[in-house]
This record gives C-alpha cells, sequence and structure tokens, in this order.
C-alpha cells in the first residue's frame, strides 16, 4: 500500500465526517477557494449549521464578520465556518469568540486580537501576530494555525504550525515559546493547581489535517506541511494536509 494512497483514504473519510457535521461539500469549498487564486477572499460566513449568530443576532451564510464582532454557535450539531481579512476560522458547537483588534486603525481587516470565551475554534492565520485569550491562557502566534478548546477547568491549545507562545494566566512565569510545523506541542492550560504542572503536554486531539487544508484553501494558502508532489483531486481524494 502506498503512502499517497493511505493519505488519499484518510483525507476522503475526514472530508466524509465534516459533511456529516454538516459541510455540504467542503471539497467544493476548497475548490472554489483556490481558484480565485490571488483575488480577494469572499469575507463572512461561508458555511453554517442551527444557531449561527453575530453579535447576538442570527446569522445567514454570507453575513460579514466585521473586527470587534462576537460569533456565537448554538447547541450540538450548530457550526460556522468564517473569514475575516487573511484569517478563517471553524467555530463548533457551544462556541464564543471575539474578533476584537489592539491596532487605533479599526479600518485593518485583519485582527490581532482574539477572546474565546468558550467553546471548540480551530483558526488559520495570515501574516501578522495575533494573542489569543482564553479563561486560563494567553497565546501569541505567527503565521499558524491552531486549535483550542476551552473545558471546565483548564484550556487545549494546540498550534499546529508556525511559531507561538503559551502564557498560563495562573502563572505567566511558565510562559512557554515554541515552534511546530505538524502538532507537536498540543498543551493543557490550567486555572490553578500545582505550578510546576499547570501547562502539561496534551495528545492531539478533535481537529484534523483536512479541516485545517479547507480553512486554509478559504484564504488561497495550504498548510506549510502539505506535500508538494500531492494532488489531492487525482486518483479519488487527498492526504490529510492537503497538497495543490
Amino acid at each position: 500500500m502506498s503512502e499517497n494512497s493511505a493519505e488519499r483514504r484518510n483525507f476522503i473519510r475526514t472530508l466524509s465526517f465534516m459533511g456529516l457535521l454538516g459541510l455540504s461539500d467542503p471539497l467544493l469549498l476548497i475548490r472554489s477557494a483556490l481558484a480565485m487564486g490571488g483575488r480577494d477572499f469572499p469575507q463572512g460566513i461561508r458555511e453554517m449549521k442551527g444557531d449561527v449568530r453575530i453579535n447576538g443576532k442570527i446569522a445567514e451564510t454570507g453575513s460579514v464578520v466585521n473586527i470587534g464582532d462576537t460569533v456565537s454557535t448554538g447547541p450540538p450539531e450548530s457550526y460556522a465556518v468564517f473569514v475575516v481579512g487573511q484569517d478563517a476560522y471553524l467555530l463548533r458547537e457551544n462556541t464564543e469568540v471575539s474578533v476584537n483588534t489592539s491596532s487605533p486603525d479599526l479600518k485593518e481587516k485583519t485582527a490581532d486580537l482574539l477572546l474565546l470565551a468558550k467553546g471548540k475554534m480551530l483558526s488559520v492565520f495570515g501574516k501578522g501576530n495575533k494573542r489569543i485569550e482564553t479563561p486560563t491562557a494567553i497565546a501569541g502566534v505567527r503565521g499558524t494555525g491552531m486549535y483550542t478548546e476551552i473545558e471546565k477547568d483548564r484550556s487545549y491549545i494546540c498550534t499546529c504550525y508556525g511559531e507561538f507562545s503559551i502564557r498560563p494566566k495562573a502563572d505567566p512565569s511558565k510562559e512557554e515559546i515554541l515552534t511546530a510545523k505538524h502538532h507537536e506541542h498540543p498543551r493543557y492550560i490550567y486555572a490553578s493547581g500545582d505550578l510546576h504542572k499547570i501547562m502539561p503536554k496534551a495528545p492531539m486531539r478533535n481537529h484534523t489535517d483536512a479541516e485545517l487544508t479547507m480553512l486554509e484553501a478559504l484564504v488561497g494558502r495550504k498548510p506549510p506541511f502539505a506535500k508538494k508532489d500531492f494532488n489531492p483531486y487525482k486518483s479519488g481524494g487527498g492526504n490529510g494536509g492537503g497538497g495543490y
């Protein structure tokens, strides 16, 4: 069995799973985004299901997410995929994120501060520094893909690729500065407890390379771990990290 064949099957299975979550045709979403080349990419809600709101008001496909807005999803099976500038997001159910900016120029289209109050968010970012805050952690990232999940007494952060720092709010001295190529450094960040164990290593969980590929494609990119010699549109599929 070839490596590419196994990767293609894994990619197809992941896309099928995404379809079960409500992404009607994630491969078509990738194709249409890549076809745009270097043009400006459609902003706002690209795909959604269930209860999705912007600043408390019911959203629909095509609704624009502006800097300063709060996007939220409702009960299980709700989700939202949206684009702000050169950044793309997948919010799972029961999630709330505020897309803010620390820049005085509110005309900028790229947010550099995100406040994740609850839930599960997969995000990919364009050039520039970003700051992501959760109830227990502050993460500084640059040019990354990142998955963040909020639990009762801890946050989970996986920087899937790129440069980043993670600082636990309970003990900022425990900050770690790391570089990831492919999910090497997931962490749990606890609200309290033994300060020597407040930010332990964690497994990769609840997000996939196919989802990262889909999000990056929405803003005309591909994950840096994507194989240059692999085409997911040949032989019926693609690998978990994409490759175009």
